[in-house]
């Protein structure tokens, strides 16, 4: 996730691999309690989440097994913000490494983002830095997703009763159908690498979104204008207001507040046409989005 602002370019090489070394190690150790409640037939156990840190500071070796997770989800992150950053050179715009961003619970990660100093006043600069991301972090994690699926197995009412219910997109799904004909999204106990995938649908889904500052909206932005933009913005974070109130999925009210302060896009003046390849995959884009949702 690209954010255009008013900033020096970071030169703190240290800063980047500090915070990737330590999202590799909240994500081992959430990787490691995925791994324990698969092995035990349901979802996500938070107290193994705690046994995990404490082993980690005993120095027992045994939380590396978390690697099964963390090394795909660290994977498809970098991904996706070095397609960002890849994008950014080509077109001689300046970008800084990823920063990640690591948690002590929920997927161990936060996500990453790379720092534009700088507007970018090219629509088809803005469209191809926007758009790379997703792309290339969607590319990293189907296989991911099949690897995680096909190693998953079914355990009646493997979710019912646990602390944490990953829901089911539409990409996933059709994998599941694939392998667990007729099973209940409910009833499978996904293995911890297609819970890394999960957690890339996620961070696509999310990105995606038209609107904003988030690459779904550099996206819109370069191809329908600035009004569209505006619109679509608002539409978006209207909806997830009324997602919170109706269904009581309150995560949204928080992302519908964060979409609200970071509703304005920077300007960009040039009126050049993307041409149909760059149309095209924008229609490549909103399909990820709505596999990933």
């Amino acid at each position: 996730m690209p954010f255009p602002e008013r900033a020096r370019r970071s030169r703190r090489w240290w800063l980047h691999v500090f915070l990737f070394l330590l999202t590799f190690i909240t994500t081992t150790a959430f990787g490691y309690a995925l791994r324990l409640s698969f092995a035990a037939g349901h979802s996500l156990d938070y107290g193994f989440i705690v046994d995990g840190y404490l082993r980690l500071f005993k120095g027992d070796h045994v939380i590396w097994s978390g690697a099964v997770y963390s090394l795909p989800v660290l994977s498809i992150l970098l991904a996706h913000e070095f397609g960002h950053f890849i994008a950014c050179q080509r077109w001689g715009v300046n970008a800084t490494l990823p920063f990640f961003l690591p948690s002590p619970t929920l997927l161990g990660t936060l996500g990453a983002f790379i720092r534009i100093p700088a507007p970018i006043y090219n629509r088809r600069s803005l469209f191809d830095i926007g758009v790379s991301g997703p792309i290339a972090g969607f590319v990293v994690l189907v296989p991911f997703l099949a690897v995680g699926v096909w190693m998953s197995h079914v355990v009646p009412s493997a979710n019912s009763n646990d602390s944490l219910i990953f829901g089911t997109p539409l990409l996933m799904r059709v994998f599941e159908s694939v392998r667990f004909p007729h099973v209940e999204p409910v009833n499978i106990a996904l293995h911890p690498v297609a819970v890394a995938a999960w957690a890339g649908l996620l961070a696509t889904s999310i990105n995606l979104l038209p609107a904003g500052q988030l690459d779904g909206g550099h996206i819109l932005y370069a191809v329908g204008g600035a009004r569209m933009h505006r619109l679509a913005s608002f539409a978006v974070i209207v909806l997830l207001v009324l997602l919170a109130f109706l269904i009581s999925y309150w995560p949204s009210l928080i992302w519908a507040v964060l979409l609200f302060f970071f509703r304005r896009h920077p300007l960009v003046y040039d009126n050049e046409s993307l041409g149909k390849p760059r149309l095209a995959i924008s229609a490549l884009a909103l399909g990820i989005l709505v596999l990933s949702i």
